[in-house]
């Protein structure tokens, strides 16, 4: 198989030197209308696609994000592995502005969003125990330190409905249960990257300490967006790296991501809702 790497993030992250052959491709999706088209390309003789989260000029908010059509376009563009980049806060010192976290779990506080591709008429139930691919995580660890950028491995990101910053109360909350950082957008992404059979990882990019922390007071969004744009360069020097890093040439992924649906579908099959099982052609094709 031929490794396919999908990046879903900000403005910042696509504009990337060297890429070759660059193109705006639609993707038609039964899921709807994706964020944006995808800009595909080549770097390093490693197929790329590179997928605004928000579209371009920053139109959906975290909760409008179209997460089903997205995920469901990369896999149809034959996408194998999701790096997701993404801003957060921070709700540990030692995780300054600046600095990049490779999340490997996550706690969804999210409840405006479809969860998931399967409902009823055609219900299965993957395991998120481990959200994030290692293999792919430390991909990222690896291009990340090659770059220089201070890098954090492991960490558990809150995922906040939005669009407003958490209250002073919310962010003491969420740092004593062992939250490491917040943001809006990667809740429902990774759930549907694994009902997707896609291998996923998040590079969270931090920008502030939420509000918490008594030296720094509420989140200051020209701060932020300050520190944005500096992530935003070593964010393309991450990514930069990461084709030499995986090859042209895929496995099988050793910890079972591409195999996430091989006992997760209950419904039988004499019982499937016909359209559904049509609008799964793309997620659930291997196994429906």
């Amino acid at each position: 198989m031929q490794t396919k790497i999908g990046i879903i993030g900000g403005s910042g992250i696509y504009n990337m030197d060297g890429l070759q052959d660059p193109t705006w491709v639609g993707v038609s999706s039964p899921w709807g209308t994706p964020s944006d088209e995808i800009l595909t390309g080549k770097l390093d003789g490693v197929e790329m696609a590179f997928l605004p989260r928000h579209g371009r000029g920053h139109l959906h908010s975290p909760t409008s994000v179209p997460y089903r059509a997205n995920i469901d376009a990369m896999k149809r563009l034959g996408v194998t592995d999701i790096i997701s980049v993404s801003a957060c806060g921070s709700f540990r010192d030692e995780m300054a502005p600046g600095d990049f976290v490779i999340v490997d779990q996550f706690i969804d506080r999210t409840f405006a969003r479809e969860k998931s591709f399967f409902g009823t008429g055609c219900v299965a139930h993957v395991s998120v125990a481990h959200p994030t691919c290692p293999r792919l995580s430390g991909a990222c660890e690896a291009a990340a330190r090659d770059a220089g950028i201070t890098t954090h491995p492991g960490g558990t990101y809150l995922a906040m409905e939005g669009p407003q910053f958490s209250s002073q109360a919310e962010s003491k909350l969420y740092r004593d249960w062992g939250c490491d950082v917040i943001g809006m957008t990667n809740m429902p992404e990774a759930k549907l990257a694994r009902e997707a059979e896609l291998c996923y990882a998040s590079i969270a990019m931090v920008t502030d300490y939420d509000s918490w922390h008594p030296d720094h007071g509420a989140v200051d969004v020209a701060e932020v967006i300050q520190t944005l744009q500096g992530n935003g360069t070593k964010a393309q020097d991450l990514v930069s790296r990461l084709p030499a890093l995986l090859g042209p040439e895929r496995a099988a992924c050793s910890h079972g991501c591409d195999r996430a649906l091989e006992y997760a579908v209950m419904t039988a099959p004499h019982q499937r809702d016909p359209a559904l099982v049509a609008k799964l052609d793309a997620v659930a094709g291997r196994i429906l």
